[in-house]
């Protein structure tokens, strides 16, 4: 009875200080402690060096002239703006229509090799000082470029990471729950920002200084997590910027959904390898701490904990153990009922938040399971099939 009880709690345990206490401890240190100010806070004079903005682009003819406007109308200055547009491997119209805009460098070779193999192609052309990435998929608010690099004025910030929006029309389960999440994430990210640097950077909207990048493995599936943590290795942080942000709409369906899940957690796993180092906690003890509550132990014990608590669970309730147990399992027995609702609602598209978020949960977890199995079995490409996206953002911005 000790030893399934110990398992419970340490389950328990886990799940929670996961999610939500790692979040609560570190809103806590930011109440008794004052970090000086960054030197941007302060400096009145306008900080606009040149850039390079690089987009990697496939078979996205649906959709490349929106973002070419959307980049074309950026407010930052155009003499010290370099656009970039990578179409590696695309089979549609693509590359022809982002040859027409002549502020536009195009870079195009017929093979793919993968996002990776462009980046690392596309930043070997780069002559300015910092670099911002974003996906093609996304449309950029006017002043991103600008707010991002005011946080360069500070020689400690490596990189810089915007924030990701989840444009939410009508009553799309996908909008739902995708949404959702990313507004929590992004609030996880304040608070990292603040205790000392964001813990990876989503591809979606990021930026490092050019100097630090360094070529990436033509097999690493999260290049964009890959490239902002070896920048913290190097004694730099990854700044937030929430006032910079990538707009783009939900995956078409669960089943789009599930597949990009899946190939973030085997990316997760990969990473956790290639970054071996940083579960040393006495090497970099802030940086390791915020990597392994905020990102290892969701993708490693958090999906372990869940069959744990409920099969222990289950065994105590079966040995008398007490009202606290009985009362434990009706409340996981409720949770997973609104997860099974939930998915129910989300398969004909009815919003309704209460069932929303049980079912998410489950749905990212049962993806890292499938994330470790395509891991372990090397069966997941860095050429990813792209998940179908709505394409109308109605103009969000």
């Amino acid at each position: 009875m000790f030893a399934i009880k110990s398992i419970l709690f340490f389950s328990l345990f886990i799940l929670c200080y996961s999610y939500v206490g790692y979040g609560v401890l570190v809103w806590t240190i930011l109440r008794f402690r004052k970090r000086a100010p960054l030197p941007q806070a302060d400096a009145p004079e306008e900080f606009t060096p040149a850039v390079t903005l690089i987009v990697a682009a496939y078979n996205e003819a649906d959709f490349i002239e929106e973002k070419i406007w959307n980049t074309l109308s950026l407010d930052y200055p155009s003499d010290k703006l370099d656009i970039v547009f990578i179409t590696d491997g695309s089979t549609d119209s693509t590359p022809h229509q982002v040859r027409k805009y002549g502020r536009v460098t195009l870079l195009h070779e017929p093979e793919r090799k993968g996002k990776t193999a462009a980046l690392n192609r596309a930043m070997r052309t780069v002559t300015t000082p910092f670099v911002v990435f974003c996906d093609a998929n996304t449309l950029l608010n006017p002043a991103a470029i600008r707010n991002i690099m005011q946080h360069y004025r500070d020689e400690r910030t490596g990189g810089v990471a915007g924030e990701k929006r989840v444009w939410q029309e009508g009553e799309d389960g996908a909008a739902a729950t995708e949404g959702i999440y990313w507004k929590y994430e992004s609030a996880l990210k304040r608070l990292d920002d603040r205790l000392y640097s964001v813990v990876g950077a989503a591809g979606e909207l990021f930026s490092i200084r050019t100097e630090l990048f360094e070529p990436v493995a033509g097999h690493v599936i999260l290049d964009d997590f890959i490239i902002s943590l070896k920048i913290n290795m190097r004694g730099y942080r990854i700044a937030y910027a929430p006032d910079a942000y990538a707009m783009e709409t939900p995956s078409a369906s669960l089943a789009d959904e599930y597949k990009r899940k899946v190939r973030i957690s085997a990316g997760g796993f990969q990473s956790i390898v290639m970054l071996k180092q940083l579960l040393n906690i006495f090497r970099q003890p802030l940086l390791s701490f915020q990597y392994i509550s905020h990102r290892v132990l969701r993708w490693t014990l958090c999906p372990l904990a869940l069959p744990l608590i409920l099969g222990t669970n289950i065994l105590l309730v079966a040995e008398n153990a007490g009202p606290f147990y009985l009362y434990l399992l009706y409340m996981q027995l409720f949770f997973y009922l609104l997860a099974v609702i939930g998915f129910g609602l989300a398969l004909v598209r009815i919003r309704f938040k209460p069932c929303y978020v049980p079912f998410y949960f489950i749905f990212m977890n049962i993806a890292l399971y499938h994330g470790f199995l395509r891991f372990v079995g090397s069966r997941q490409s860095a050429v990813w099939e792209k998940a179908q996206r709505t394409i109308n953002l109605s103009n969000p911005l």
